[in-house]
């Protein structure tokens, strides 16, 4: 059985003051909650912050996007290492706007992807379609490419500690969302390919979040697909009540 992780990406909402009060109402909050894992993406410059109002609660820190070199002439980029030591342990690659509006591909989701792990960084890596494949039908064909691609190279045991999210582009920041029908199936043939290109224990391990419109309301049907393990939250995690609604949805 896998753990549900719950992870709220705030985009560039927040600053660090806003970020920090945040934090501390949701640790109160969420203080009790047991048997889902929560993790919160602030902006880079509240990530310090954000880890010090998080010390010792439920709460884990990511950060929403990362370089591939450890350090080098690279103008507004943040390295792997830099984020650790920052206090994040997880961090989002390949998020569909990055893919959208700032030219990611799946050779460069792939490249920090690695640069995460080497440096003890949970990836979450965003794959999805939009809205004209899925209208030519070729979801699943998208999603074979991307996983093949974005995770060329990663072995089996890297891949259990991973965290992948199916984020249909179409519903990101639009209101719509997938049904739970259609997550379930992209969620499903998202795992058979693990099973046919990991095997068999690394796909049963790695979680597979959807991402795409969550909210209080929906999270509960959609967490109820078998290959549903969590959610990756844009605009409802900004607000702390909503985001432990969705956290505790998680749970039922």
């Amino acid at each position: 059985m896998r753990k549900p992780l719950i992870a709220g990406n705030f985009k560039m909402y927040k600053s660090v003051p806003e970020t920090v009060a945040y934090l501390i109402e949701l640790r109160a909050l969420a203080k009790e909650v047991r048997g889902v894992d929560i993790v919160v993406a602030p902006p880079f410059t509240a990530i310090h912050a954000a880890a010090a109002a998080a010390r010792d609660s439920n709460v884990a820190i990511g950060a929403q996007h990362v370089h591939w070199e450890r350090e080098g002439a690279f103008t507004g980029e943040v390295s792997a290492a830099m984020l650790f030591v920052a206090g994040a342990r997880y961090v989002i690659v390949g998020h569909s706007e990055r893919r959208t509006l700032f030219g990611d591909t799946n050779a460069t989701v792939n490249k920090r992807m690695h640069a995460a792990i080497t440096a003890a960084l949970v990836p979450i890596v965003c794959i999805g379609e939009t809205l004209e494949q899925r209208d030519r039908n070729e979801t699943l064909a998208v999603l074979d490419r991307q996983i093949k691609e974005s995770l060329d190279g990663v072995t089996g045991e890297q891949l259990a500690g991973m965290v992948l999210a199916y984020e249909p582009v179409w519903a990101i920041g639009t209101g719509r969302n997938a049904t739970p029908a259609q997550a379930g199936e992209a969620h499903f043939h998202i795992r058979q390919r693990l099973k046919q290109w990991f095997g068999l224990e690394a796909a049963e391990q790695c979680r597979v979040l959807y991402g795409g419109s969550v909210k209080p309301d929906n999270i509960a049907k959609l967490i109820a697909e078998p290959d549903v393990d969590g959610a990756l939250v844009g605009g409802a995690s900004l607000d702390a009540k909503s985001f432990l609604a969705i956290i505790t949805g998680a749970t039922v």
